[in-house]
């Protein structure tokens, strides 16, 4: 019943007895000079222990060594077991230089730091002068237009892109026109063709697929181009159909010349909103001149919702036959009403003009030194003249 007595154990008597580990200390002191704050606290940081060791407890590695007669390893230089502890304490993260430490040692291996890594704000940016960019070259885009037929759109479309590409200007010619006329004036059959224009109004086709390289480069037209408006009335910005198309091949020419079908329906609100410039063939009659006034109300209308920019260029005075008094009166009423608008240049009439087709050719390539195509010639150097102007 002993373990079970409330009666206090005598306390055990410690023994004043000099520790080993403490006789250790000393005649390491007398072979290590004394280090100061520095020794302690790398003797602190190695958990060395200086005080007492409680009765019962078991020795230490060292102590037992000493108790068993192994003599310990020699101390290392006090530099070498200095730096060892200040890197040890920095690698533990420990010790009153471990942040310096840690930092030289980041700076060192070349790994990118957490201020690195931040996005920098708009303050740290530094502004740079912009560069001025390079003027984008846009083809002058001419669209041929009336609502009569007739009157020469076809024959002055192609005559005068081919009197440009003369001049060394690089020229397309597009095909607007259900009947296909401008196609077969190059010797394309407008119904054979796989792919026209209809491809690239009504299924957005790129135009360069549809585009024929000839006298001229021309984007073939064919009958399916009169089901186009049909086709177009549910689309979204259907009048700028062409316009969008043009973008892709509008820096690759000087002039883009459209020939239009004879009416003011989609397909020539299309023609002038992509246009910057339109010439107006009127054919020396009275009844030719009436479609003027028609043409100049929708191209107002035009300027207010679609292409502020076009303009009419001027009037074009075709099949001019000057041995008749109704062709001279129609040329007065023309100047009367329309004064510089009216070009300079007469397009005469002359049977080559009828003939040059069935050549699949332009009037110019089919009979180069005769009249007609010397029209054509001076009608692009008043055109170039006014874009000089």
């Amino acid at each position: 019943m002993g373990f079970l007595s409330r009666k206090a154990k005598p306390a055990p008597v410690a023994v004043e007895e000099p520790h080993p580990i403490v006789e250790e200390l000393e005649r390491m002191e007398e072979v290590v000079p004394e280090q100061g704050t520095d020794r302690s606290a790398a003797d602190a940081t190695n958990g060395s222990a200086a005080g007492p060791v409680a009765a019962g407890d078991p020795p230490p590695p060292a102590v037992a060594e000493a108790s068993s007669g192994a003599v310990p390893p020699a101390a290392p230089p006090a530099g070498e077991r200095n730096g060892a502890s200040a890197d040890e304490a920095s690698e533990s993260g420990e010790g009153p230089g471990a942040g310096a430490a840690k930092a030289d040692q980041d700076e060192g291996d070349g790994r990118l730091k957490a201020k690195d890594l931040i996005t920098p704000s708009r303050h740290d940016a530094v502004e740079e002068d912009a560069e001025p960019e390079a003027p984008t070259k846009h083809a002058e885009v001419i669209a041929f237009a009336n609502q009569k037929g007739g009157v020469a759109k076809t024959t002055t479309t192609l005559n005068l892109a081919v009197a440009f590409s003369e001049t060394g200007h690089k020229v397309l010619c597009i095909d607007l026109d259900p009947q296909g006329n401008l196609t077969m004036s190059q010797g394309i059959d407008p119904d054979k063709v796989e792919k026209s224009l209809y491809d690239v109004l009504v299924n957005d086709m790129p135009i360069s697929e549809v585009i024929q390289h000839r006298e001229i480069d021309i984007a073939v037209s064919s009958i399916d181009l009169a089901g186009a408006e049909i086709a177009m009335s549910t689309k979204i910005g259907r009048e700028r159909s062409l316009e969008k198309a043009l973008k892709e091949v509008a820096g690759e020419y000087d002039f883009i010349c459209i020939d239009t079908p004879p009416s003011l329906g989609l397909l020539t609100i299309n023609a002038l909103t992509a246009a910057t410039k339109v010439i107006v063939p009127v054919q020396c009659e009275y009844l030719s001149m009436r479609g003027l006034v028609q043409l100049q109300n929708t191209l107002k209308m035009i300027q207010e919702n679609l292409n502020p920019d076009v303009r009419i260029e001027g009037i074009l005075p075709t099949m001019l036959d000057a041995r008749t008094v109704h062709a001279k009166e129609a040329i007065e009423i023309l100047e009367e009403n329309f004064g510089e608008l009216v070009f300079k240049s007469r397009i005469r009439k002359a049977i080559k003009f009828a003939e040059a087709p069935v050549k699949g050719s332009s009037v110019l390539k089919y009979d180069p030194q005769g009249n007609a195509a010397s029209y054509y010639r001076d009608l692009a150097k008043e055109v170039l003249a006014n874009e000089s102007a």
